[in-house]
């Protein structure tokens, strides 16, 4: 039972079809389950049997699931104050929670396919803080309309628009054409890879594993090991960039891009499972221009937000939390920086300072111990077991050397650093390549590193830290006397007690 305390006019509950919808997704779990399940089943007891053992535990384990989520809906309440928003829960072990409303930073709504049919939402309210949960509360479900009045009331600082001539309302809607840059992004290789897992993996469950490996066995019995290779890398590619492009679809169908009255930034988006994130424009310190190595061979880029306060869990990590605008042209995701930060001209496209040749050299030979390591010890295994392990590090140096000078090259080509404005920019990176550019304001501090071998060629690497983004961004290998001037420049006062002008 509820105690008066938390039983008020002013404390609410939770929808009571949040039931329901524990009901059928633990169904849809029970369901998927039944078959591997019933398959292992048939042949000690019989099919009859195995199915009615089956639908007997299925019954038995969404029922629990029901009660379960019904009992925490008869126990959960939550109040939104003048100063605080409260959250009680709990059956033997009663949890309550409050949250500051000055120190709440983020208030995001989520609802899966099933929860956008009952007009339901999940919203997490966060301060930013790296405590784990205990700087978040979520309401799981609340109507859509709730939902929206939360993020409204608990997000609202009064009227404080920043000045200037950019526009408010929609900045950016969602173009079909980009769904051309899913393919060659990094998660498709990554979907072929588990295509091909999940196969074996089905074929085992069903007891067809063997007969899987035999069917692909028959089909290349005459083609050459080398092309077999290249025929089943082609397939899980091929697979991928067709998941690549199913996922691309589910996360970022319907997007839009939006500043509200009050000075908020707000991303929508999502096909099955819609999700909003609202970042204050008064927490922004920046923009983060990606440019992962297969959309950056396109010609186009992401944007990401450089803001404190954004939720920094696992699940928050995985959905792209900080991402304003995806993969685009790179013209259009300099644009859209401007507009996000009210600027005429985005500092992401500002000319870069370049760094020493020493850095090139530092690139290359990295590149080449990582190459050069996997045909090493295939040579050494070679000479001790089999010389067949000597051709295929042959074939390996023949492949892995050439790419590891390309990806040095580029890598030292990408480096830079500058100051634009009241921005400073670094920009690093070859598999990954990032512009980011950080208000000069937001420098909380300098880290300056200098191995013996940067001490040797005369570098080191500063790096800005920041309260906001990934809370450090460094460039990496500049001559040392630029370096310095460049981190005193953009901080006047920070660094110069530590500097020795002599």
């Amino acid at each position: 039972m509820s105690t008066a305390a938390d039983s008020g006019p002013d404390w609410r509950r939770l929808h009571p079809r949040t039931v329901l919808v524990t009901a059928v997704v633990t169904a849809g779990v029970a369901a998927g389950a039944a078959v591997p399940v019933t398959v292992a089943l048939a042949g000690p007891v019989g099919p009859a049997r195995a199915i009615g053992w089956v639908l007997t535990g299925a019954a038995l384990l969404i029922g629990c699931a029901a009660a379960g989520d019904y009992i925490r809906w008869r126990r959960t309440r939550y109040r939104v104050g003048a100063e605080r928003v409260d959250l009680h829960t709990g059956l033997f072990l009663v949890k309550r929670r409050s949250l500051a409303r000055e120190r709440i930073r983020s208030v995001d709504l989520t609802a899966h396919l099933l929860l956008r049919l009952l007009g339901l939402v999940s919203v997490r309210i966060g301060t930013g803080e790296h405590t784990g949960g205990d700087s978040t509360l979520e309401l799981d479900p609340v109507t859509r309309e709730e939902g929206e009045r939360l993020r409204r009331e608990l997000l609202d600082r009064g009227a404080h628009d920043a000045p200037g001539t950019h526009r408010e309302g929609e900045l950016a809607t969602l173009d079909p054409r980009w769904i051309r840059y899913a393919p060659v992004s990094f998660v498709a290789p990554m979907l072929g890879g588990a295509a091909a897992g999940g196969v074996m993996q089905v074929s085992d469950w069903v007891g067809a594993q063997g007969e899987v490996i035999d069917w692909f066995a028959d089909r290349f019995r005459d083609t050459p090991p080398l092309w077999t290779v290249v025929i089943l890398a082609a397939a899980a590619l091929a697979a991928g960039a067709v998941g690549a492009l199913g996922l691309w679809v589910e996360m970022w169908w319907n997007y839009r891009l939006e500043r509200e009255q009050g000075g908020t930034l707000r991303v929508r988006r999502g096909l099955f499972t819609s999700r909003s994130l609202s970042v204050e424009e008064r927490r922004l310190r920046g923009v983060d221009l990606v440019e992962p190595l297969g959309v950056r061979l396109v010609g186009a880029a992401r944007v990401d937000a450089i803001a404190t306060g954004l939720t920094q869990d696992e699940e928050s990590r995985s959905a792209d939390h900080n991402t304003l605008l995806p993969a685009a042209p790179r013209a259009l995701a300099d644009t859209i920086a401007a507009e996000v930060l009210r600027e005429p001209v985005s500092p992401t496209g500002a000319p870069l300072t370049p760094h020493p040749r020493a850095a090139r050299g530092r690139r290359l030979r990295r590149a080449l111990v990582m190459a050069l390591a996997p045909v090493l010890v295939q040579a050494v295994l070679g000479v001790l077991l089999t010389p067949v392990l000597l051709w295929t590090a042959l074939g390996c140096a023949v492949v892995f050397v050439p790419v590891a000078v390309l990806l040095g090259l580029d890598a030292y080509r990408n480096l830079g650093h500058s100051l634009s404005g009241g921005y400073l920019v670094t920009r690093s990176g070859t598999v990954r390549r990032s512009t980011a550019a950080l208000q000069r304001a937001g420098v909380i501090g300098w880290t300056v590193k200098q191995s013996w071998f940067q001490r040797r060629a005369g570098l080191l690497s500063v790096t800005a830290t920041t309260a906001a983004g990934g809370g450090a961004y460094t460039a990496h290998d500049t001559d040392a006397s630029e370096g310095l001037a460049f981190a005193s420049e953009a901080v006047p006062g920070l660094l110069e007690p530590f500097l020795d002008r002599g």
